[in-house]
């Protein structure tokens, strides 16, 4: 509805812009989350996307969710300050069961579609973030997921090995049956690139190992 988009907009970029005026204002550093949400696929050659690669899911291309807009304005008015961190996350998951947890949304749907994407473990995100701020280190924009790619199959693969949901799940056989069936708004499906917040000695676990502890540690 009008009034959800309203909020959406207010509080994605309209209250960070805020924000940031008054922190550079007062000197102040502090940290924004962003989100990987606002790029589609992966780079020409497969790879995934660097912090200096524009987004490509955004309201400039048409084509992408309003929060993904929303959030991509926030981040061109936010790279203007030197004073902010940018942190961006996706599909953020852990070992405790919540509503916005990645795992009980895949464990929600009996059906599936088969996706390539980057996702971000959250107890390791908030470490990487207070590491940042204690430390000191450089401000800019920060991808912060799990390295390697995990698909939705691998995913299903690893929850029916741990035990946590004997559900037999089918998939789409394509993009356009999702989206004819289930899919509401655009997806964001990507890869990000993590090797810049690793290069400053942040440790992220490997994508399937990380999930598969989390699976693993499930509180069911």
């Amino acid at each position: 509805s009008e009034s959800n988009k309203t909020r959406c907009l207010l509080a994605n970029t309209a209250l960070p812009s805020l924000v940031a005026e008054v922190c550079a204002e007062h000197s102040l550093t502090w940290g924004h989350l962003s989100t990987g949400c606002i790029y589609s696929g992966t780079r020409p050659d497969g790879s995934g996307f660097t912090e200096k690669d524009p987004p490509n899911f955004t309201f400039r291309q048409d084509n992408c969710s309003f929060y993904s807009g929303t959030k991509a304005l926030a981040e061109e008015i936010l790279k203007e300050y030197d004073n902010v961190y940018i942190w961006r996350f996706r599909r953020p998951f852990n070992s405790h069961p919540n509503p916005r947890n990645y795992l009980n949304k895949v464990l929600s749907y009996e059906k599936q579609l088969e996706t390539e994407n980057s996702i971000t473990q959250v107890d390791e995100m908030i470490h990487a973030c207070q590491h940042y701020l204690t430390k000191q280190l450089p401000t800019g924009i920060y991808n912060i997921t799990n390295p390697g790619i995990i698909k939705t199959s691998e995913l299903i693969e690893l929850i029916q090995k741990n035990k946590i949901s004997d559900q037999a799940y089918a998939f789409y056989s394509s993009a356009a049956e999702f989206y004819a069936d289930a899919g509401r708004t655009p997806r964001s499906e990507c890869i990000l690139d993590s090797s810049k917040i690793m290069s400053h000695g942040i440790p992220l676990t490997e994508i399937h190992e990380a999930l598969d502890r989390a699976l693993r540690q499930w509180h069911h």
